[in-house]
């Protein structure tokens, strides 16, 4: 039972990243919580679990996002070249930060960075003060910042690279895509550290790599991949305004549920 509920959260993680070059680790790290809650998994390790399996998983996603959106030439790869190269780098650095930081708090920490991403895309307008590129130096270090975010709370670094990307007069379908591309390099080495550094950890339970819990991620990748693509093929038919707006509400609503659960 508990595998096709893998599966459902899967197809819906895979859906918001094709659509709007996210990892989907907004919605996979508290649904994931929750169900190594009930399953009994120790609740000191269960937050590193949900981290290390939702990058786990932005791996097959944006991998299915990217290829669908390359396939629209939508991607800017003289940008994903230097910011994926620092983000690689911000996301190592991001992984050990993580695990020196009590699970309540990094709980609450994403909590609070949930609401402050769905409030920016509420109030942020496309466009406006829009600034220039840096040099590839500056890439590289926006790259450094946003993959040491992204991996200290196990999301696709997307939310924050599209709206940088956006603010710089970059068209929305080609900040999407962009973002997908630079994802790739979060997850990649964001999954091989959580796999390193929980390996051995007598509080992990069977059938796990390190921190990540391989049942969980073959369940959510049997969906996530199909649907990631599928919602690629969306974002490039469709205005993203609608979409974008409702996400911005469901991300508020799943940064207070994960602030709640901290304190109740």
């Amino acid at each position: 039972m508990i595998f096709f509920a893998y599966m459902a959260l899967g197809s819906i993680a895979g859906l918001l990243a094709g659509l709007f070059g996210i990892g989907g680790g907004v919605i996979v790290v508290p649904a994931l919580v929750l169900a190594f809650n009930l399953q009994g998994i120790n609740p000191e390790i269960v937050f590193y679990m949900a981290i290390a399996t939702s990058l786990a998983n932005i791996v097959f996603t944006s991998l299915s996002a990217m290829r669908a959106h390359h396939k629209k030439c939508a991607i800017e790869w003289h940008l994903v070249k230097p910011i994926a190269v620092g983000m690689f780098a911000g996301s190592i650095m991001g992984v050990n930060t993580a695990l020196t930081i009590p699970a309540s708090y990094l709980q609450a920490s994403f909590g609070a960075f949930a609401i402050f991403l769905s409030l920016r895309m509420m109030l942020w307008q496309s466009g406006k003060n829009a600034l220039e590129f840096p040099g590839t130096i500056g890439l590289g270090f926006i790259g450094v910042l946003i993959g040491w975010v992204s991996a200290l709370f196990g999301i696709g670094g997307g939310n924050l690279l599209v709206a940088w990307l956006s603010n710089r007069r970059l068209v929305m379908q080609k900040a999407v895509a962009t973002a997908s591309a630079c994802g790739f390099a979060i997850a990649i080495a964001g999954a091989l550290s959580n796999g390193v550094l929980g390996w051995g950890n007598p509080m992990l339970p069977p059938h796990s790599l390190g921190y990540i819990y391989l049942p969980a991620l073959l369940g959510i990748v049997s969906t996530s991949f199909i649907a990631a693509a599928f919602g690629a093929k969306i974002a490039h038919r469709l205005s993203p305004g609608m979409l974008k707006r409702l996400f911005a509400w469901m991300l508020l609503l799943v940064g207070l549920r994960m602030l709640i659960s901290v304190w109740f």
